[in-house]
């Protein structure tokens, strides 16, 4: 029984290490890329000086209150536990695949006691035999083996499928780590726009008040027209419509982001309560350009090995046109005595070579390889696709922070005219110059200009965000764990 194993065991070793996987080897797909953005040579001009590190790039926003919301988020997430669930069921398909190409053994047993019937055919012929018996024991114990022999490659290229996707899974998280630090991020600064804002609201409603009691005084007098008093009540409205749309924003956002820290909505309302500036966007350069494009973005990595794996599975299709051996053993003990189980004569073996071809089914082998090719087809479109909307991610992040920074450097120029206008227009009018309405008027330019600067400042730190999720975060192929 021993050399019958071994024998066995002999020819499928042999057989393993002489056989090679059908199907095509992967090859990474060449990919041209410009050597530089085109925005980088503003954006180097408009962020020169030491950049953050990309691994923490939201430190670079000097706000502790965000700093610690986006490593609450990174904690509590619940994209990112789905993500990291994802990573051990991938892990085990990898597992089993791997099994898969191994012998697999069980061991077996068993003990019978039978009572039979003498009122059954069966019963009643065995009952007139002298000295029947109608108890019966049996016991038995084995040990079983089953090898499937992966003669043309197909287990080897399920294996290289599931660990293909094993690693896609891996890039995912980073890539669900990397997209809720951005939307956190982004919800954060998003937030104390509206907080900015909406005080601008205040202060508008209060000089739009203060301007239509000043004009009725005069309507009263005689000296301004009714159109005028309709006129200032109309700008009051206007403004005070505008603080309720605010708050309501303020709301919305603000449970927006408590849902991405993984709490009730309302959880964060006392933290965030204190209004707070838009926190200012740091230096950001172009990280190494669209060639290094590719090794940082996780989303692209998972692209990537998603088509690894359809190639993989071409493979895997292909096999069904040949036949399938398999070497199947058992061997054990088998009595009906419970004290001659382990007794010479209760030996027993059984040693099978299994053969298995889908010789008269290769129409529907070559349909599975269509399809299997189809699918690689699609994999590949959608990673060449990725990649570009990677690069239009980029491109789109620089021009904006670009023009948003421009936007608020005009309004900063804008605001410090304003104030002198509005200083001067105070001093012209204790001087009896100028009317209050004036020096309301200039206030509420002012102010208008104030709303647009901080819209503008929000959309510049927006945008910078934008940039760093565009450029991968941190994310670097080499850390890429390929085991």
């Amino acid at each position: 029984m021993r050399s019958v194993f071994h024998g066995f065991s002999l020819l499928a070793a042999s057989s393993f290490l002489t056989a090679c996987a059908v199907g095509p080897d992967y090859q990474a797909p060449a990919l041209t890329s410009p050597t530089a953005f085109l925005g980088k040579e503003v954006i180097d001009q408009r962020h020169a000086g030491a950049s953050i590190p990309m691994s923490t790039w939201w430190v670079g926003f000097n706000d502790p209150v965000l700093t610690r919301l986006v490593s609450q988020a990174l904690a509590k997430n619940l994209d990112i536990a789905q993500a990291e669930a994802r990573i051990t069921q991938s892990r085990a398909a990898f597992r089993s695949a791997t099994a898969n190409l191994l012998p697999s053994g069980n061991v077996s047993g068993e003990a019978n006691r039978s009572h039979m019937s003498v009122e059954t055919p069966e019963g009643r012929l065995l009952n007139a035999t002298p000295n029947f018996d109608r108890n019966g024991n049996s016991f038995e114990a084995d040990l079983g083996a089953n090898w499937e022999i992966d003669f043309f490659g197909g287990l080897r290229r399920d294996r290289e499928a599931a660990h293909a996707l094993y690693q896609a899974s891996q890039a995912d998280v980073v890539a669900a780590r990397l997209s809720v630090a951005a939307q956190t991020a982004d919800i954060y600064v998003t937030f104390r726009g509206l907080q900015t804002r909406l005080a601008i609201a205040i202060q508008q409603k209060e000089i739009q008040r203060r301007l239509l009691n000043t004009i009725r005084l005069q309507f009263d007098a005689g000296i301004a027209a009714e159109l005028q008093v309709r006129q200032a009540e109309g700008a009051l409205s206007q403004v005070e419509a505008n603080i309720p749309v605010f708050q309501a924003a303020l709301d919305s956002t603000l449970y927006a982001l408590d849902v991405v820290l993984g709490e009730q909505p309302g959880s964060n309302r006392v933290l965030l309560d204190e209004p707070m500036p838009v926190p200012a966007a740091p230096s950001i350069s172009d990280a190494g350009g669209p060639a290094e494009l590719l090794r940082r973005r996780p989303d692209l990595i998972v692209a990537e090995r998603r088509l690894a794996a359809s190639n993989a599975l071409i493979g895997s299709a292909i096999s069904e046109y040949y036949p399938k051996f398999s070497l199947s053993g058992l061997a054990g003990t088998a009595t009906t005595v419970s004290g001659n189980l382990f007794h010479s004569g209760a030996d027993q073996a059984l040693a099978v070579a299994g053969l298995r071809w889908r010789l008269f089914d290769f129409g529907r082998v070559e349909a599975e390889i269509a399809s299997a090719r189809g699918k690689k087809a699609e994999s590949l479109a959608a990673y060449r696709l990725a990649v570009l909307r990677a690069s239009e991610d980029v491109e789109d992040a620089f021009a904006t922070l670009v023009r948003r920074e421009a936007e608020e450097a005009t309004l900063a120029n804008g605001e410090k005219s304003l104030r002198r206008a509005s200083d001067v227009s105070l001093v012209a009018y204790k001087g009896g110059v100028v009317s209050l309405i004036e020096v309301l008027d200039s206030n509420t330019r002012l102010l208008q200009t104030l709303d647009a600067r901080a819209q503008a400042q929000t959309d510049a730190a927006r945008a910078a965000i934008a940039s760093f999720r565009a450029l991968g975060g941190g994310w670097n192929a080499d850390d890429f764990n390929q085991s």
